[in-house]
């Protein structure tokens, strides 16, 4: 079954991409890119890092593009061949021919991707917010395909989201570059309080950024992420990062923590204190190194 553009007009298309590769001129460092092909249309990744190194996946929060990941990226490319995602199923420059409708679809693309970016290699895994319960689905289905998988302040997986969030996600809908600046100022909360200049230019971009996506797109509706049962956490492959800034928006961090210490305290799980769910932006070297010891700990 095909599907229609995700596009509002060619118009749209044209102008969101070109302020998309705008954006990714940012990006540290050099990199290639290249369009995979799935049964679910042509996904876009961004190469960098020694081709050949242990590789490593990186997919991004709902909402949210390869781009993301930026503050993150050159350090981890040094010892790894990092492939950062446009979801399938999400803005970006990927190309969707076929809808996700279960999370089954985003372990089958996820798997079609992974057994072209590392044909016959165990790799690294992680996943912010949305893109994190991506990574804990498809783990639970494909463990023996990790190396190891980090979560961090992943939406679903651990703990529901919270009713605050959700109400304020709905407004967020609306294509108004308030309601989107107010969601992001409530979202990146601790980035928002900063007063620096680079602070609160990295918050207008992330406004930017959303304000020409909703612009752009047609309105969407994501698959529900799900909250996993006992079993399924500690049926979650070993190492397990699970990583969550004190601030969290959108479920309570120590909720979270004392769940996973009480049924899979096999999982590393760790607070990230200055930080909330903007935890891979306001602490982008605490999340950087704790992950480059989580897969480093690890040969691939």
């Amino acid at each position: 079954m095909s599907i229609p553009s995700p596009f509002r007009s060619e118009a749209a298309r044209s102008r969101y991409l070109a302020a998309y590769d705008g954006w990714s001129q940012k990006w540290p460092g050099p990199s290639d890119t290249q369009l995979v092909q799935t049964s679910y249309g042509a996904t876009f990744v961004r190469g960098s890092g020694p081709v050949g190194a242990p590789p490593l996946v990186l997919l991004p929060g709902a909402g949210a593009t390869s781009l993301m990941w930026a503050p993150n990226a050159a350090a981890l490319a040094v010892h790894h061949r990092v492939w950062a995602v446009d979801s399938i199923a999400d803005y970006g420059r990927s190309e969707p021919t076929r809808p996700v409708l279960t999370a089954r679809d985003f372990v089958t693309w996820l798997d079609e991707l992974t057994t072209v970016l590392s044909p016959g290699r165990p790799f690294g895994l992680a996943g912010v917010s949305y893109g994190a319960w991506i990574s804990a689905q498809y783990a639970l289905a494909h463990p023996e395909r990790l190396s190891a998988l980090a979560l961090i302040a992943p939406a679903g997986t651990v703990m529901p989201l919270g009713l605050g969030f959700m109400l304020r996600a709905v407004s967020c809908a609306l294509p108004s570059p308030w309601f989107t600046r107010r969601f992001m100022s409530w979202l990146a909360n601790d980035l928002a309080a900063k007063k620096d200049e680079a602070s609160r230019l990295l918050l207008e971009e992330r406004v930017e950024q959303g304000y020409l996506a909703l612009r752009s797109y047609k309105a969407r509706r994501l698959v529900e992420p799900s909250v996993l049962s006992d079993e399924q956490l500690r049926a979650l492959p070993s190492p397990t990062l699970f990583l969550v800034g004190e601030n969290e928006r959108i479920f309570s961090a120590p909720a979270a923590l004392e769940r996973l210490r009480r049924v899979a305290p096999g999982i590393e799980a760790e607070l990230i204190a200055g930080a909330g769910h903007d935890v891979t932006l306001v602490q982008a070297e605490r999340v950087t190194a704790r992950l480059m010891s989580l897969f480093e700990a690890k040969p691939i």
